[in-house]
């Protein structure tokens, strides 16, 4: 991690914040052989027996990506009953449409797609790409969460499973993207700079989050917590028993999403995705510091595919190649540089935490 990171701290060591905290919670998220194994045993007895009487047992998200392919492979080989959702933001890559059908026809899982309302979706991603922030990918993070809720409530299904996962995820910095459930924020922007009422999009802020939390006791999981998790590895057991192709690089899955982690950020705001994946495999020992520091010294975009990708983003999103430059150029900001809530989504998501720790909920 470098100074990318415009909060990021170090101490007289030289080690800096992020790694620091990732070892302090690392102790709580660490795979520890058989504890572990108990645990995660405990955790599927519970959602087995939620599931009883309903046609599921849980809601996976599946992108194609590994994380989401290798949590529904773990899920099914536990024996747990799937309802695989996939939110269709309209960016897809064909390589993610074939992962996805692989899975769901391998694992013999039922399937579902939830499809965006393309003309809000679109104004929210060029709205949030006006405001000149980080945030880009926003729209599609807010929209999965209240899509996998909704889908989870009309089922009667109260375990979503979630591939997120603290091996290869400790280490994201939050000036880097910035909480995803802030709705002030998120309003702000699409009022300031997009055309459109959002009337179809499945918004999930903290009152939807406490309306599932509390109400309907929907809990998200993260399974591959509970396992010796190692991306690498994981990709080859995919290739082996899904037909699942990798498709280049930290959710390249979506072709928006590929070009704004590996040049919009990288340009914009000199941030390089790829560091904070490394740096979560430093520290988990599944790659060296030194095989990881030559990994982030080529570009992390293809010069030759900029230029296209540039013209299929600002046709699909309904600008010209021309107003599209202008607003990648635009002065980068922060979330700070707008109204947003996070001094009371702090305190509201400390006190969650207190009550679920309480109850040994697996929620947060």
């Amino acid at each position: 991690m470098d100074t990318s990171d415009p909060e990021i701290t170090f101490d007289s060591s030289g080690n800096c914040s992020h790694c620091n905290d990732f070892l302090l919670r690392r102790i709580h998220h660490k795979y520890q052989g058989e504890a572990t194994d108990e645990s995660f045993q405990q955790l599927i007895t519970a959602i087995k027996r939620d599931g009883k009487g309903k046609k599921y047992d849980c809601i996976i998200g599946i992108s194609g990506g590994i994380d989401s392919s290798y949590v529904a492979l773990v899920a099914k080989q536990n024996g747990l009953r799937i309802l695989g959702v996939h939110v269709d933001n309209g960016w897809n890559s064909d390589l993610a449409v074939q992962n996805i059908r692989n899975i769901v026809q391998k694992l013999d899982i039922e399937y579902q797609t939830f499809v965006l309302d393309w003309k809000e979706f679109k104004d929210l991603q060029l709205a949030f790409l006006k405001a000149s922030v980080p945030e880009a990918e926003t729209p599609t993070d807010i929209a999965m969460l209240g899509a996998l809720h909704q889908i989870a409530e009309q089922h009667g299904v109260k375990y979503i499973i979630s591939g997120g996962n603290f091996a290869t995820e400790g280490i994201l910095p939050a000036a880097w993207h910035y909480n995803a459930k802030d709705m002030r924020y998120l309003n702000y922007i699409q009022k300031t700079f997009g055309k459109l009422k959002l009337r179809k999009f499945p918004k999930f802020g903290v009152l939807q989050e406490t309306y599932y939390k509390l109400v309907k006791r929907t809990k998200m999981v993260y399974l591959l917590n509970y396992i010796d998790y190692a991306k690498e590895q994981a990709m080859i057991t995919l290739e082996q028993e899904l037909a699942w192709k990798y498709y280049g690089g930290k959710h390249y899955e979506s072709k928006y999403t590929g070009f704004i982690q590996s040049y919009y950020l990288f340009e914009k705001f000199g941030i390089d995705y790829r560091r904070a994946t490394l740096s979560s495999q430093i520290l988990t020992k599944e790659i060296s510091r030194e095989a990881a520091i030559e990994q982030v010294k080529p570009l992390p975009y293809k010069l030759e595919v900029v230029a296209e990708e540039k013209k299929y983003i600002a046709k699909k999103l309904g600008v010209s190649i021309d107003e599209f430059e202008e607003i990648l150029k635009r002065p980068a900001k922060w979330y700070w540089d707008y109204p947003n809530s996070k001094g009371q989504l702090n305190f509201i998501y400390n006190t969650y935490r207190r009550i679920f720790k309480k109850e040994k909920l697996a929620s947060f």
